[in-house]
């Protein structure tokens, strides 16, 4: 069996050296919007040291031909989420140069005088590789952005969909010189082991080695040998010990052990990560103690009540502390967002004096039959309980405010390291500055709740608990299922119950809060439901949904009309606002009572329109006829020559599709639908009559001005 390993930068793996294929044995893509979206962080962080190498693991390859044909055995994962990061780069690009050399990077642009054809440089499986290639390869993602759940055919296609989206959104966010630096260190700056094989067998040996045989030492294993090497002789065995008995109970997941280390940097240097964990605990905390002859004094006073913390944040409904600091806690940790942690962790060891002493556990022990005395959190030393109280709800407002403005990584844990810089100089919490929410970050907020909320199913619900909890004035017991549903069906065209409806009415409102309910259990339980009073009563079928008020109150609602929705839409946005303190601004002015507009031409309105304007929300015919790019009365048509198919659609004055047989329209994808049968990618179907031009072009044109 020939092995070869060689280093190689993301520029020299994606050409033509290389064309990866996904066997059909592997298992689909499974990385989630969190997984993405760090990948996307990180780099960004690594690129401002373009000096510096980011090593993005290793790809284990078969050969399957002299050709540069390889199977992938493991790196499928970060294979297809590059080429997504690739492919929004490209669409985001207006250079023509710039969008020519990343498009190369993902589809080789063929050589007919060398005989390379043109291709996809990464084959998903069978399922999945005609619609990766479709819309994320050949660079059709208008085309993508406009489908919705009912189109994909796969849990891969619409992990493929939303992780799109969301990337799109976050590099949409950097200025066109940051995602040209970005781009330059994607390509040059990010490397990968390339480890091949022509045996598959001996793949499947190597990757058991690398990844399942050995355990690498962990942050804390390497933390743990320094801090000894200070010990005398007469403490190692004890300190030793006592590490452990503190670390063990972290578990043994190596990434969760490395956040607890960051987190613990932060808290003790204020300085946000560099990327180079070990490097830097080592030289800006150990190093002292190991010198000072304090080691003993970091264990005990340090690592084991920040370490307690920890555990704390982590399981907060396990502990003994009061239930309104174990709610506020579980707020918290409903966000998928970390960077709260390590202020929550400063709050937690500078309010409990006695946090981390050996024999002192703020869990409560379930099933131990050996006799412990009752703890509560006057034995844990609690003091000044109203900083406390007052700090988590800062944090909770500012982690949910950085949520709805989509606050990069890198300013979030800079809101972090300013707040415990403040914090260790004794300012009161509303002086505190890394916690402050300013005008422009509040108008952003209100700016994106008055927004379509299409494909982040985790903040649509995290917005209604919230909003219905403001309801109720008080904490709601969450069934262990709970889906935010739509009160109006994806398609109404043949529902009496919404006659009333035009088709613009229901697209403006159909992924906008007012139009979702919390509800028990599933998220497709209302899929073959189109009836209003069918979908009401099935809501309402379970107790643990009435639990809600905004979901109670359909019971008032014999008929769902715009009127009903707009009204839900305002009151959820006032309840947020109120839970969070952001419905008033310095003058007193209810900010809940303006629109987008009004919001956006407010005093620091600018930047929030700017940062909320664009984005992966759909995109109308009437918002494009608006702009000038699509004019009242023109045609475009759809052909299939081996078919033999052809259909004609008029543009009308109403921001329509109108087909030849009359019936009309509000999205391209429900016209193609009509005309042909298509189930998605009508944007990639349709071309303009009188220049030939594809509708996702018009689309993305749109967008750019925008």
């Amino acid at each position: 069996m020939a092995i070869n390993a060689t280093e190689q930068p993301l520029g020299k793996v994606f050409t033509a050296d290389y064309r990866f294929r996904i066997p059909s044995f592997q298992r689909a893509y499974i990385w989630k919007p969190e997984q993405i979206l760090q990948l996307v962080s990180d780099l960004d962080e690594a690129c401002k040291s373009p000096a510096v190498p980011y090593f993005l693991g290793s790809l284990i390859l078969v050969r399957e031909s002299d050709a540069g044909e390889y199977a992938v055995i493991d790196g499928q994962q970060r294979l297809v989420s590059l080429s997504i990061i690739i492919a929004a780069l490209r669409d985001l690009e207006q250079d023509p140069e710039w969008m020519r050399l990343l498009d190369a990077l993902i589809v080789e642009p063929g050589d007919k005088l060398r005989g390379i054809r043109n291709e996809p440089r990464l084959v998903l499986r069978d399922r999945d590789a005609a619609f990766f290639r479709e819309y994320v390869q050949e660079g059709n993602l208008e085309a993508l952005f406009d489908l919705s759940d009912d189109d994909l055919s796969s849990a891969a296609q619409h992990n493929i969909m939303v992780n799109t989206r969301q990337t799109y959104d976050a590099l949409a966010r950097f200025t066109d010189d940051e995602r040209r630096r970005f781009a330059s260190y994607l390509v040059n700056g990010v490397t990968l082991v390339i480890v091949t094989t022509d045996d598959l067998d001996g793949a499947h040996r190597i990757f058991d080695v690398m990844n399942m045989r050995g355990l690498p030492l962990t942050p804390s294993d390497v933390f743990k040998a320094r801090a000894m090497s200070g010990l005398r002789p007469v403490e190692l065995d004890a300190y030793a010990t006592r590490w452990d008995d503190i670390m063990d109970p972290l578990g043994d997941d190596a990434r969760a052990t490395e956040e607890f280390f960051a987190a613990l940097h932060m808290i003790l240097t204020h300085k946000p990560a560099t990327g180079k964990l070990i490097e830097d605990f080592l030289t800006d905390v150990l190093q002292a103690h190991v010198a000072g002859g304090t080691v003993p004094a970091f264990i005990d006073r340090v690592l084991a009540p920040y370490a307690t913390a920890w555990r704390i944040l982590d399981k907060p409904g396990d502990t003994v502390l009061a239930e309104g600091l174990r709610d506020r806690i579980e707020l918290l940790n409903d966000y998928r967002n970390r960077e709260w942690k390590p202020v929550a962790m400063w709050a937690l060891v500078h309010s409990f004096r006695n946090l981390g002493q050996p024999g002192l556990s703020p869990f409560v022990q379930r099933g131990s039959h050996t006799r412990r005395d009752a703890v509560d959190e006057s034995a844990l030393g609690l003091h000044d309980r109203q900083r406390l109280d007052e700090l988590f709800a800062a944090l909770e407002r500012l982690t949910g405010i950085d949520t709805l403005n989509r606050t990069g990584a890198l300013e979030r844990r800079g809101h972090a390291a300013a707040a415990i810089r403040d914090l260790d100089k004794g300012y009161p919490v509303r002086l505190v500055r890394g916690l402050s929410v300013k005008p422009d970050d509040r108008t952003g907020a209100l700016i994106r709740l008055h927004g379509e909320m299409q494909g982040d199913d985790d903040l649509v619900r995290l917005l209604l608990v919230r909003a219905n909890e403001q309801a109720a004035s008080g904490r709601i017991a969450r069934p262990r299922r709970l889906s935010a549903l739509p009160i109006v069906p994806l398609d109404i065209a043949d529902e009496t119950s919404f006659a009333q409806w035009t088709q613009d009415e229901h697209d403006y409102w159909m992924y906008r809060l007012g139009n979702m309910a919390l509800v028990q259990g599933s998220a497709d339980q209302l899929d073959r439901i189109g009836d209003y009073r069918q979908r009401r009563e099935r809501m309402l079928l379970r107790p643990d949904s009435k639990r809600f008020p905004l979901t109670q109150q359909l019971a008032d609602f014999t008929a769902c009309t715009p009127a009903m929705i707009r009204h839900r839409q305002e009151e959820t946005i006032r309840l947020l606002a109120d839970y969070w303190d952001i419905r008033y601004d310095e003058r007193h002015v209810d900010l809940t009572a303006q629109d987008i507009e009004g919001l956006a031409a407010g005093e620091g309105g600018g930047a929030a329109a700017t940062r909320a304007g664009r984005g992966s929300r759909r995109v109308t015919i009437a918002q494009v006829v608006k702009a000038g790019l699509l004019i009242p009365g023109e045609t475009l048509v759809w052909e299939r020559p081996r078919k033999g198919e052809r259909w004609v659609a008029t543009v009308t004055d109403n921001g329509r599709f109108r087909l030849e047989d009359g019936s009309e329209y509000a999205s391209p994808t429900a016209a193609a639908r009509a005309a042909g049968g298509r189930s998605g990618g009508g944007l990639d179907v349709w071309k303009r009559v009188s220049d030939g031009r594809k509708l996702s072009d018009i689309w993305q044109e749109y967008r750019l001005r925008r």
